[in-house]
């Protein structure tokens, strides 16, 4: 019965939660190569044995897959669904005006970006209905994680500690609690926390983190935790343009806070055990099943959608960035890079992406024994 249950908010959410953002992502470069002309052999929702699938009038073939873990959209022309190569000689003149390989590079550049800008767009309609309808989205001042080592670890800060002040000024909302800790000056805060219905003082050191680069250098206090997933809402509702406004800022929040995470990751001022991926993901959506509301559930897809389109857009081959890149190489150039370069350069972002899938598949991993057996 257990393993069931577990199915049910675990599974479930999961498969529904990467089902609709590969949709997303994937229609992206379906509907701008569909303006731009472009055909699309293949639609698909999950890889291997095709399960169900389904031809329209105009020649793409709409199937769900065995394995659903992820998507493509295959177009006319191309050997693969990275479009890393592509096959000729099969094709006749006129199939070539319609084949991806044989566009140039504006095209090609605009179909490639059309993915993150979907995922993009998905997340502002999510935020924007629910600055709308509920009001502005506030993380209540709860912890919900503790960076192993950080200042808020050796000072005995636990998961699930409530934030009543920071240098006697009350907060109310983890917003103000993490501008409280960044203004402090002195290097020490003196915490008040509700912990079990008690409360708790704890005078704790901070550390020191640089971000910016160069002459934009600047030293940010860190104090090392992060909020629970369970949102608040404000009870001051917004008009429909100032909702939307609101969304596109909450999408440049959330994207500004992921890259600097992962600068800090590659600078190795963060440790790389917070990579995690696929597992993480379906723990993460389950945990939220179980014991939040399904506005908090929308709110995780929105921001799943937002990482998804910007870790596209990194600069690594076989990623839709890579080719953005190679395609901005081409315009400068006035030229196609050549076709063995090309292989190259994929085979090298392939065996980078594979490295970086085992090293977050071993974080979820460890990450998950910890869990059941500490």
């Amino acid at each position: 019965m257990e393993f069931v249950v577990n199915v049910i908010y675990y599974v479930v959410p999961f498969l529904f939660l990467l089902g609709v953002l590969v949709f997303v992502h994937e229609f992206g470069h379906y509907i701008v190569a569909k303006i731009t002309n472009v055909k699309v052999a293949e639609f698909s929702i999950g890889f291997g044995k095709m399960l169900w699938g389904k031809t329209d009038s105009s020649g793409t073939l709409w199937k769900l897959s065995a394995i659903p873990l992820g998507g493509y959209c295959k177009f006319l022309g191309d050997t693969d669904a990275a479009s890393s190569g592509n096959d000729s000689s099969e094709l006749s003149e006129e199939d070539k005006k319609y084949a991806f390989a044989f566009q140039n590079p504006f095209k090609k550049l605009a179909i490639v970006v059309g993915g993150p800008a979907f995922n993009y767009l998905f997340a502002v309609v999510v935020f924007a209905c629910i600055f709308a309808t509920l009001g502005k989205m506030e993380f209540p001042p709860v912890i919900g994680s503790v960076i192993d080592n950080s200042p808020a670890a050796q000072a005995g800060i636990k998961v699930k500690d409530k934030i009543i002040s920071v240098d006697g000024r009350e907060v109310k909302t983890f917003n103000e609690f993490r501008q409280e800790i960044e203004m402090s000056t002195s290097g020490v805060v003196k915490l008040v926390l509700l912990r079990d219905n008690k409360e708790v003082k704890l005078d704790v050191k901070l550390a020191t983190i640089e971000i910016g680069e160069n002459k934009e250098k600047s030293k940010k206090p860190m104090l090392g935790v992060t909020s629970v997933t369970e949102i608040e809402f404000s009870p001051t509702k917004m008009s429909f343009f100032e909702a939307v406004k609101e969304a596109f800022i909450e999408c440049y929040n959330i994207s500004a806070v992921t890259l600097r995470g992962v600068g800090q990751m590659i600078t190795g001022k963060r440790n790389t055990d917070e990579l995690g991926v696929i597992v993480r993901i379906a723990e993460m959506s389950g945990d939220i099943t179980k014991t939040s509301s399904w506005i908090d559930f929308l709110v995780f897809m929105a921001l799943l959608s937002i990482n998804l389109g910007l870790i596209n857009l990194f600069p690594i081959p076989m990623l839709d960035g890579g080719h953005v890149v190679i395609y901005l190489i081409e315009i400068v150039l006035r030229r196609e890079i050549n076709e063995q370069a090309k292989d190259y350069i994929f085979k090298l972002g392939f065996f980078l992406l594979i490295a970086l899938m085992v090293l977050a598949t071993y974080n979820d991993i460890v990450r998950l024994f910890n869990r059941w057996f500490s």
